[in-house]
């Protein structure tokens, strides 16, 4: 392989026409904030998933903030959190004045185990978040028996999740409370943003109040044709609120989420069989039970003792061939501040460290084309054989 001139990116966002023309729609409306395209995003995430209620934010950081927030924790209480995941799923715990309590994950699919959690489980425990990782569904029916054996909320991060079905029901459509992700790397965008869904009326008016200052009535309210003025703060709240623009991107982007995530699992199948000649190079496993895989992220693990470098070495190495990767993630209980509060040493979350020295993300976006694919495998490949290890 010659070394390309054109990197090939980590992600790219798939936008066309009908994405620009419709925050240009928005833009010449004169109404840019939160609206009436904020209000059709919402209707179709309800008429997709079968769910009561969608509250759309301006990121799943804010939604999680928001579903943890409505928990009212008090000092000491503490949510179990799988310790692979963004930093966001554990640092809302901590800003709404609880204790962070890490799970390990399964060796194999990196979703949230069962059983640690389980073990986990204190009086002090109010919630279980799990995190549906790289687009496979956690286990789902242990948790939720758990959450209900204990009095426990279960809030599902979704995500890595749009699309992803779990014993044949789409994550999300439980009505159980479910937090999606529209960052420009997830598989639909808008820009920035995330959406909450629920069939809990109480807790979806809630969610509504917290995410605009805790005012009983939002812009769209007051100042469209007929609306009253006046307006009640009815407890301190957050400017959480998704856009209109961001919106008018959603509304296409959702129509074509299944041509999305078909390509990706088209890619993510072809990598396995590129990859098979890499016995350096190991995909995650798949799940035992019935799932849709939404294969947002096509993560693999590095076997360390074949090559002589390291983790991130490789995929410096990698980056110096024109291929983008990404690391997702290392273990938060390993970051200073959960390290340091908690007191965790190393081995205390075996699996989860494991994984954190040897798992790198492949490009995997709907644009990407076979050609670039090969180049990616054909950049692993060298690297591989620059750096493999004596026998």
């Amino acid at each position: 392989m010659q070394t390309r001139t054109k990197p090939i990116p980590f992600s790219r966002p798939t936008i066309d026409e009908l994405e620009i023309d419709e925050v240009v729609d928005s833009l010449r409306s004169g109404w840019i904030t939160s609206g009436p395209k904020v209000e059709r995003f919402e209707a179709m995430f309800r008429e997709r998933l079968g769910v009561e209620h969608a509250v759309a934010v301006n990121s799943a950081t804010a939604g999680l903030h928001l579903a943890i927030a409505c928990l009212d924790l008090q000092p000491g209480d503490e949510v179990i959190v799988p310790t692979l995941t963004w930093a966001s799923t554990a640092n809302v715990v901590e800003l709404c004045g609880g204790r962070t309590v890490f799970a390990d994950v399964d060796p194999g699919t990196l979703c949230l185990d069962p059983e640690d959690a389980r073990r986990r489980i204190t009086p002090r425990t109010r919630a279980i978040v799990p995190v549906h990782y790289a687009g496979q569904p956690a286990d789902l029916d242990p948790l939720r028996a758990m959450a209900q054996e204990h009095g426990l909320a279960l809030i599902e991060d979704a995500a890595h999740a749009l699309g992803t079905f779990y014993r044949g029901e789409e994550v999300g459509a439980s009505g159980g409370v479910t937090v999606y992700s529209f960052h420009p790397i997830k598989n639909i965008t808008t820009g920035e943003g995330g959406m909450i869904v629920l069939d809990d009326e109480a807790l979806a008016e809630r969610l509504r109040l917290l995410r605009f200052h805790g005012v009983s009535k939002n812009a769209w309210k007051r100042y469209s044709g007929g609306g009253r003025p006046r307006y009640e703060v009815v407890e301190p709240g957050y400017k959480y609120n998704m856009l209109d623009l961001q919106a008018a991107l959603g509304i296409q982007q959702l129509k074509k989420l299944e041509a999305f995530n078909a390509r990706r699992a088209e890619l993510a199948e072809r990598y396995g069989r590129l990859l098979a000649e890499v016995p350096e190079i190991t995909p995650l496993a798949r799940v035992d039970y019935p799932a849709v895989h939404c294969w947002h992220l096509y993560i693999v693990r590095l076997d360390l003792s074949a090559v002589t470098l390291d983790r991130d070495d490789f995929m410096q190495a990698l980056g110096e061939e024109q291929v983008g990767t990404g690391l997702h993630f290392p273990p938060l209980h390993t970051q200073s501040f959960f390290r340091e509060k908690y007191g965790y040493r190393e081995g205390s979350l075996p699996h989860a460290e494991q994984a954190g020295e040897e798992i790198f993300s492949l490009p995997l976006y709907p644009l990407l084309t076979d050609e670039d694919q090969d180049d990616v495998v054909s950049a692993i490949k060298k690297v591989v054989a620059a750096h493999r290890s004596a026998p």
